[in-house]
């Protein structure tokens, strides 16, 4: 007999997409949040908030970028809609005709790009220290020095040394969260995988049709992340139609890492609200954007 997971484990899996083999876990019960990991991560690396939304009544799927983690690779490059495609094949194999998505860093810029190539498999969406490609804010040049290369994932010792300077955040103090996550070190992504991710986001960006996003969005972004510096969270919230801005105060790159239970309370909220539209420029929006703090978060609405 097979024995069957207990509440809130997940459900490891391996799905056949487009010649790949993609490794996909399924955790929790309830309306399904696909979530979409950045730049050389892999899905272990979601657990922390997986547990805190699971426990929030939320079912979600996780999956290895190809290249990644448990996940094979490409042997040519593609672009970012050939990607966003295998995310919607992905979840017509699993079943899954429309999902909630949570897309954080490269995972965010994916997440914009399957909204808007396959609108209608998008209920709502989440996009978490991410920018809009070209038209956005990049962090210094030192910083994208060191993400030019899957480095940090395959040497601890590396990781440790640069890890306050290329995330912020509480990693300038050596939380726990982000100094010893060892779900990035189990599987670190193929250098050819890495590669391949870098060139996908190359020339690409949102700007050109973020104004035609049709889905209520929550954006998320930390105010001290070396990245992804925030203006491109008010980028985003500014040219999506149906969206909002949270600023989680002190937060680095990795704050959904370092905060994932404040940060699941805000996501679930958001996702499990469906008494009206969430906020547009239409009802009378303007750059200045009122604060209002709350713990470690400040959620930054249109008014």
């Amino acid at each position: 007999m097979t024995k069957q997971p207990a509440p809130g484990e997940a459900t490891p899996a391996r799905v056949r997409v487009d010649g790949l083999d993609i490794q996909v876990s399924v955790r929790g019960s309830g309306p399904p949040l696909l979530l979409i990991m950045g730049l050389g991560g892999n899905l272990g690396m979601w657990e922390p908030l997986e547990r805190e939304l699971v426990a929030r009544g939320l079912r979600t799927i996780s999956f290895d970028a190809p290249g990644t983690g448990g996940s094979s690779g490409w042997r040519v490059p593609r672009r970012m809609p050939a990607i966003a495609r295998v995310v919607e094949r992905l979840l017509t194999a699993l079943g899954e005709e429309q999902v909630d998505v949570l897309g954080v860093s490269l995972g965010g810029a994916i997440a914009q790009q399957l909204a808007h190539q396959a609108p209608d498999r998008v209920g709502r969406l989440v996009l978490a220290a991410t920018m809009p490609g070209i038209g956005g804010v990049p962090g210094s040049p030192a910083v994208l020095l060191k993400m030019s290369t899957p480095r940090r994932y395959h040497d601890p010792e590396y990781f440790r040394a640069v890890a306050a300077e290329l995330y912020g955040g509480r990693s300038r103090l050596g939380g726990p969260s982000a100094m010893h996550p060892l779900s990035r070190f189990a599987r670190p992504p193929t250098w050819n995988g890495y590669l391949q991710q870098l060139y996908a986001i190359q020339g690409w960006s949102s700007v050109p049709w973020l104004y035609r996003l049709p889905q209520p969005t929550l954006v998320i972004s930390g105010d001290d992340d070396p990245i992804v510096p925030l203006i491109n969270g008010r980028i985003l919230a500014w040219l999506i139609p149906r969206a909002r801005l949270h600023v989680v105060r002190g937060g680095g790159h990795l704050f959904l890492l370092e905060e994932p239970a404040t940060s699941a309370v805000e996501i679930a909220q958001f996702l499990q609200d469906r008494s009206g539209p969430a906020p547009s420029r239409a009802s009378g929006s303007s750059p200045q954007l009122r604060d209002q703090t709350t713990l470690h978060h400040r959620r930054e609405d249109r008014t």
